[in-house]
Formats: C-alpha cells, sequence, structure tokens
C-alpha cells in the first residue's frame, strides 16, 4: 500500500472567510471559558487547543451536515473522541444556532442535555465517549457502513486528543482503517502536548506520531500550526482527496490557546477559570459586538436505499440429536439473514470456532474480519449499530473480557449490539483455563438493560439468535464448545425474560435450576436421584437476565431448597441471580460452581473437579436432604 504524508503551510485565503472564522473561533473560545466557569468544572484547556481545527472543519465548508435533519443520511459525522472536549463540541452547535446561550450555560448542571462527556441524550452526539481510545474504532465502523454497505459520499471525522495515542484500541483502528482502505475516515490528531499530569509521551515531535501512523499505512497531514487558519483549511482540502487510505491530520497546538495564563502551562487540566479572573480571560480571548454564527454546508442530497425483508424458513433439528450450540448459532445467522437485511457479522479471527464463519461464507459482504482485536471489533460493532445496523460480534467469551470498556459505554451510545461468547467454562477441556470463559455473565449482567441468554440445545440457539434480534439493546449469548442433544421440539417459543421448567410434579422436594452444558447434567441427576427417592424439579434458566422471577420464586415455594448449577465462576453468575430474586425469601439456596483452579483435561473431568456434574450434583443434593432429615428427626 502506498504510504505519503505532507506537511501544509499557509496559503493566501479569502480575507472575508478568514476573518468570519477567526470570529466564529473566538465567540467559541468565550463560550468554552463561560460555560465551564459558571459550572465550575471541565476541561477547558483541552477545548481551546482544537478551536480552530473544530471551527474550520464545521464552518469552512469541509463538513457537511443538515442541522435540521440529524437522520440524513449523507451527513457527515463528528466524533469527539477526546470526549473531555466537550465544552468545545456544544460550543460548535451553539455557534451553528442549534444550542442557545443560555442552555449553554447548563453545561454539567442535574438534568442538563450538555453533559460532562457527550452522550446520546444531547441529539448531535453519533457516540458517547469520555473513556479515551474508543471514538476512532467508532468512527471506523460508521465509515465501514458508508463505504460498504450503504454506499454512502459521507465522511466520519474524528477528533483525537494526543495522550490517548497511548491506548492500545488507537492502534487497533489504525491498523483495520488501513486494511479496509476507509479514505472517508478523517482523523485530526490534536497535540497540545500536556496530558492530565504532565507533558505527553511524544510531546511536540509530530514527526514521532507522523512515523508510528504511517507506518500503518495512513496519509498523514503534518500542520505544525494548528491555530493557522489556512493551514488548517488547506490540510482538510488535502484529506478530502485521499482515495485509498485513511488520514491523520497531525496538529501542533497551544493547551490553552487564547488565555495568556493557562497557554501551554501544566496544572490546569480539568480546571475552569476561577470568577475572579474570567473577566481576565475573557479579555484575553477578545471581544466581540455581538454573539456569531455560522453556517454549517449542507449535505448532497441522496437516498439510502431500502433493504427488502423476507421470512425466514424454520430451523430443522430432531429431539435427540447431537448438536453444539455454537453451531446453531451460525445456522440461525444464516437463516435469518434475509429477514435481518441490516444484519452483519464481525469476529475476531476465530469464525471457524464461533462458527460466524458460515455467515462470512454466504454473506461476505456483510461480515467484517476484525482479527485478534477485540476492543476494536467491539467499538466497530458500536460505529455499525449507530448507522442503523444489527452487528452480531462474536469471539470467545474470555477474550470479550477484553472490551469491557467499549461494551459498558454502549448504553451511553444507545447502540444495538449483540454479542456470542463461545468457548464457555470448564466444559471445553483440554485447551486449559485461559480459553475458559468463566466470567462473562458476570460481565454482561452489570450491563444496563442488558440481556443474558445461555440456551442448552439447538433449538433454543436458533430461537434466542432471532429473539436477540428482534430486541433493541445490548444482548449476550452464551455458546458451548461440545455437542449436546436437542431437548426441545422445533415449535417450542423461548421469550426473553422466560425459562422452561423441564421436570415437575407435586412431591418435588429439591429444585435443581442450571443452563447451558449444566442442564444436561441436572437431567441426568434427576433420574439418578429418583431411583434414591428424591424427587427433583429441574429449570432451564435460559434466561439470565431478565430473570423470570415467578417461575423462581414459585419452585422456592414449593420445595425445600434450590440448587443452582453453572460452568462459571460463583460470583455474578447464575447462583446469584437467584440468590437476588430470592433475597426475601427463607428458602435455602446452594450455588454449585466453578471453585477451584481449572486444568486441561476432558470436559467430564473438568465438571467432575468443579462439582458440577451430574454424579456431584447427585452427591449434594444427598447430603443436604440427609443432613434435612436429620434435623427434622
Amino acid at each position: 500500500m502506498a504510504v505519503s504524508s505532507q506537511t501544509v503551510s499557509s496559503q493566501p485565503s479569502s480575507h472575508i472567510e478568514t476573518k468570519q472564522l477567526q470570529q466564529l473561533a473566538t465567540q467559541i473560545r468565550r463560550w468554552i471559558v463561560q460555560s465551564t466557569s459558571a459550572a465550575d468544572s471541565g476541561h477547558p484547556t483541552s477545548s481551546l487547543s482544537a478551536v480552530e481545527l473544530m471551527t474550520d472543519l464545521v464552518f469552512a465548508g469541509t463538513f457537511r451536515y443538515d442541522v435540521e435533519h440529524p437522520e440524513h443520511p449523507a451527513n457527515d459525522r463528528l466524533i469527539f473522541s477526546k470526549g473531555h472536549a466537550s465544552p468545545l463540541f456544544y460550543a460548535l452547535w451553539a455557534a451553528a444556532g442549534q444550542v442557545s446561550e443560555e442552555e449553554l450555560m447548563s453545561y454539567r448542571t442535574f438534568g442538563s442535555k450538555l453533559e460532562g462527556h457527550p452522550t446520546a441524550r444531547f441529539r448531535f452526539t453519533e457516540a458517547a465517549t469520555g473513556s479515551l481510545g474508543q471514538g476512532l474504532s467508532i468512527g471506523l465502523g460508521m465509515t465501514l457502513a458508508g463505504k460498504y454497505l450503504d454506499h454512502l459520499p459521507y465522511r466520519t471525522f474524528v477528533l483525537l486528543g494526543d495522550s490517548e495515542m497511548a491506548e492500545g484500541s488507537q492502534w487497533e483502528a489504525i491498523q483495520l482503517a488501513a486494511h479496509y482502505k476507509l479514505n472517508n475516515l478523517i482523523s485530526i490528531l490534536d497535540v497540545n502536548r500536556l496530558g492530565q499530569r504532565g507533558e505527553t509521551m511524544y510531546g511536540y515531535d509530530l514527526e514521532a506520531y507522523q512515523q508510528r501512523i504511517e507506518a500503518f499505512g495512513w496519509k498523514c497531514i503534518l500542520v505544525s500550526d494548528g491555530h493557522d487558519h489556512s493551514q488548517v483549511r488547506n490540510a482538510y482540502a488535502d484529506a478530502c482527496q485521499s482515495t485509498d487510505q485513511p488520514v491523520m491530520i497531525i496538529a501542533r497546538t497551544i493547551k490553552g490557546k487564547g488565555v495568556s495564563f493557562l497557554e501551554n502551562q501544566d496544572g490546569f487540566h480539568g480546571k475552569p477559570v476561577d470568577q475572579d479572573r474570567l473577566d481576565e480571560a475573557l479579555s484575553d480571548i477578545g471581544e466581540l459586538d455581538e454573539p456569531v454564527f455560522g453556517k454549517i454546508a449542507k449535505p448532497d442530497d441522496v437516498q439510502l436505499k431500502s433493504l427488502e425483508s423476507d421470512e425466514a424458513e424454520p430451523p430443522e433439528y430432531k429431539i435427540g440429536e447431537e448438536v453444539a450450540t455454537r453451531d446453531a448459532y451460525g445456522n440461525a445467522l444464516c437463516r435469518l439473514a434475509m429477514k435481518y437485511p441490516h444484519m452483519t457479522a464481525l469476529d475476531g479471527e476465530v469464525c471457524n470456532s464461533t462458527r460466524s464463519e458460515q455467515f462470512r461464507d454466504d454473506y461476505p459482504d456483510r461480515f467484517f474480519e476484525m482479527f485478534i482485536a477485540e476492543q476494536n471489533m467491539v467499538g466497530a460493532a458500536t460505529g455499525l449499530a449507530l448507522r442503523g445496523k444489527l452487528p452480531f460480534v462474536s469471539s470467545f467469551a474470555a477474550f470479550l473480557t477484553r472490551a469491557f470498556d467499549q461494551i459498558r459505554m454502549l448504553p451511553y451510545s444507545q447502540a444495538n449490539v449483540k454479542f456470542v461468547g463461545s468457548h464457555c467454562g470448564v466444559s471445553i477441556g483440554q485447551d486449559g483455563p485461559s480459553q475458559m470463559g468463566l466470567e462473562d455473565i458476570a460481565m454482561f449482567r452489570t450491563i444496563r438493560d442488558g440481556v443474558v441468554l445461555y440456551p442448552s440445545d439447538a433449538v433454543s440457539t436458533e430461537a434466542l439468535v432471532e429473539a436477540m434480534a428482534e430486541h433493541r439493546g445490548i444482548a449476550y449469548l452464551r455458546t458451548t464448545r461440545g455437542d449436546t442433544p436437542v431437548i426441545y421440539d422445533i415449535d417450542e417459543k423461548f421469550l426473553i425474560g422466560g425459562s422452561k421448567v423441564l421436570r415437575q410434579s407435586d412431591e418435588d422436594q429439591v429444585t435443581l435450576i442450571a443452563a447451558g452444558i449444566t442442564l444436561h447434567e441436572a437431567l441426568r441427576a434427576h433420574e439418578q436421584l429418583k431411583e434414591h427417592g428424591i424427587v427433583t424439579r429441574v429449570i432451564d434458566l435460559y434466561s439470565i437476565k431478565p430473570l423470570d422471577h415467578a417461575t423462581v420464586r414459585q419452585a422456592a415455594d414449593q420445595t425445600k431448597v434450590i440448587f443452582t448449577i453453572e460452568d462459571h465462576v460463583p460470583d455474578g453468575g447464575i447462583g446469584e441471580a437467584v440468590l437476588t430474586s430470592l433475597s426475601d425469601h427463607a428458602t435455602a439456596v446452594n450455588c454449585l460452581a466453578v471453585r477451584k483452579q481449572p486444568l486441561s483435561g476432558s470436559p467430564d473431568k473438568q465438571l467432575e473437579l468443579q462439582g458440577i456434574s451430574a454424579d456431584a450434583i447427585v452427591d449434594a443434593v444427598m447430603r443436604f436432604v440427609k443432613q434435612d432429615s436429620g434435623a427434622s428427626a
């Protein structure tokens, strides 16, 4: 891949246009200082450094956006990865006439949509940011949608801070953007030299950034003075000419620019101007006779092509047939692809294990290989979702933990992303503990309004994949590596928030609650316990969040004890979900879970070691019954 770079210098430009931009920059600087001072909170210095970079982008004709129709399909996208520069972000929209000065002064107050870091509550926020190192991946996902799925002319612009370039997720995104030749992705690196506690890794060494970023296949444009309107505008003009490379504009700026006592000074990060120095700061910035507003160029009048939906054929499985739920997941993606034409799939170089390779082979234009870069994969899925796609993200459950920061931010963007984790629990066998997803249920249960599903056979897997597709919001589905028997009829219905009572009678003494691989162990234990005269109820808790509280509480009312059995650590898993549901109930709950250091070995030996095999369940139940009988006597 050809790599190119350029250093731009000042060129003559229209005196009127430059004067207007200077006035806009002055107005925006005043609002930045005033809003943060009024809030007595925020990051004015980080905002002041990027004023010209953003003013020239938004108001000099490069950025195209219909402010009356934020949903316009051809609108350019603007993401502040350095979300702490939100005072600048909001001031830009105020300068565009979309935020009143009164609202601007409500910044960071309780209930205001102008929050400390942008979220979806503010209508012009493309994605929630603030946890650094995420904006570029989200922008990558948006450009994938524009270039490869919707074939629209919009560009995505991402403002980056120099401090966040130490994040590994940035370099994951940089690699993938070059791989996919995303010339519609333009990033602006605000090199203001100072981080939160001092100088950044490379300070003002623009060439250090250039050498590293170009090595990954990007076009780099150096701007020696990021406050020179002519240099900045010329950089944007050059960036928009790229045909097969993403572009990084690397601009030297001054932190705190415009306020003499803040400029290039350490120790002012995240500190507003004190009220007693506010007039001095505003005097430094300059006065204006009246507020100044700018116009944003409108995008091309293009239409997003509508996609036709077609009904999916029902799956075909027979009771007793041995099928891994990961195989059923791959089957479900392909079966549902035409019903959900916006469905896409992303995988982290393990699609032959997660089985998303079936979708890759059948729908290659809707599959994106993200390689072993899970943080970027989740960020890209966020961008795709925010452009109206239905991304299914799959990897080993253990590896999704790397991307928890990106996952936890999803609700603040209101992004509709689905996750599937394979190779869960000790039952994967000989691969050993590094590959065993043992924390994933707990992780996804913490996500606000998230859904956590754990099917036990192929029929329930296919039904729950479709339920995820129908559900609006974050959902996680856990699959099993080994084959398990089909136990449900093909017409069985599975609802999010439901469960299945598979064994039940009026004589039930004990309830066994399980999901996935341990459900089959519980069913075998049920048969063995019958031989000992112990009658058990068996519940398939396939929906761990939301939980079927009614069924769980009924079991607690009607049996003496509940045993939960899970191939997961006890912390945050099925057992704790049930305990929470029964926090006001007297029935005892015993949690059988992975409590010992896993080893490499056969699945059967792994389950036995952890006390979650059928035999181990039987032993645990019989001990309880014996103790209970002794206590009753």
